[in-house]
């Protein structure tokens, strides 16, 4: 199958690229590799890919990777509409799995434009491009975040996702409506998968993880909100990207154009749990600065999975103890 995975430089697509090209699917990648955090994580997950900084960083260039002939990655903007389609016309897809989008609930309070351009004119883009090139399938990723303030736990798929909190959880239910009218229109089955917290090797700097192993390895305060009287539905990047091919190989035939799924672990785990486990990890313990609830952010989170089970036989496996030694074993090799 051809495949065209978009922010293959992040940390979900960086992984499922990998997880793909290991089954014998063939993989375009495309990234703009933007500076929201620092870039050299970026090119070091390319070139794990087997795509030199060298050629990564030139804008529309197109490179084979030198450890397997079926990736190819360029480097490209969502919103350059007319590069896109030149794309789509010569690469030819079967299917789109789309990951790129500015990501970050916090910093879409700061830099709200950013999120209207990428997650909302750079899905649309994607969106005709299926249109105008018969794609069989659209898998993009949503968010957790389209549950806003709910209580009601855990969250559902048909709860009621019109309370956003912050502009970035907007963007993201914004990409459902959007997919939901291209798929009545024209007939493109699109597949939103709402990701909950996501976390393992190669992870986004700005998230807990990374912010607490490096706190903690270098004797500085860990920033702990709402005086730590949070859970979050952390997720094994292991377990996501399984369950992200299943979706991508599974045929579409005789199933509902349009469909949405939670895509998490099942459970919801206390922040202290989870930075008691980084600290068992690392060997050492976190000076904790208790802190109040951040604007945009929701006291919990915990993804009823049963639509994927179901329909995917989903079922994530890494618990969040081993999940942790894992990150921890990647994050000291990597800044070793």
């Amino acid at each position: 199958m051809k495949i065209l995975v978009t922010g293959a430089a992040g940390f979900i697509g960086f992984h499922l690229s990998e997880k793909l090209l290991a089954l014998g699917h063939t993989v375009v990648g495309i990234d703009n590799i933007n500076d929201y955090y620092d870039v050299n994580l970026k090119y070091a997950r390319l070139k794990e890919l087997g795509v030199d900084r060298e050629n990564a960083e030139v804008f529309y260039k197109e490179t084979i990777s030198s450890t397997n002939e079926n990736f190819k990655f360029i480097r490209l903007n969502l919103e350059d509409k007319e590069e896109l389609l030149q794309l789509f016309t010569t690469d030819k897809f079967e299917v789109v799995c789309n990951l790129a989008a500015q990501a970050g609930v916090r910093y879409s309070i700061e830099n709200p434009d950013a999120y209207i351009q990428s997650n909302i004119v750079g899905f649309l883009n994607i969106l005709e491009c299926c249109r105008h090139h018969q794609i069989k399938h659209l898998v993009y990723a949503s968010s957790s975040s389209v549950y806003g303030a709910n209580k009601k736990v855990p969250f559902s798929e048909e709860d009621s996702v019109d309370n956003p909190v912050s502009l970035y959880a907007a963007t993201k239910k914004s990409n459902e409506l959007m997919a939901h009218t291209y798929s009545y229109l024209y007939k493109i089955p699109t597949t939103g998968l709402r990701f909950f917290t996501v976390y393992g090797p190669w992870g986004r700097p700005d998230m807990a993880p990374i912010l607490f192993a490096d706190a903690i390895s270098n004797d500085r305060l860990i920033k702990v909100f709402n005086n730590g009287d949070m859970e979050r539905d952390f997720t094994y990047i292991d377990d996501i990207v399984e369950g992200v091919k299943r979706v991508i190989e599974k045929s579409v035939e005789n199933r509902e154009l349009y469909k949405i799924y939670n895509i998490g672990n099942n459970d919801s785990v206390k922040l202290l749990d989870f930075i008691t486990q980084m600290e068992m990890s690392l060997g050492k313990e976190a000076t904790k600065e208790m802190l109040p609830m951040q604007m945009g952010d929701v006291k919990r989170t915990w993804a009823n999975v049963d639509g994927l089970i179901s329909d995917y036989e989903y079922k994530p496996q890494i618990k969040v103890a081993e999940g942790v030694r894992r990150f921890v074993q990647w994050y000291q090799k990597y800044h070793s």
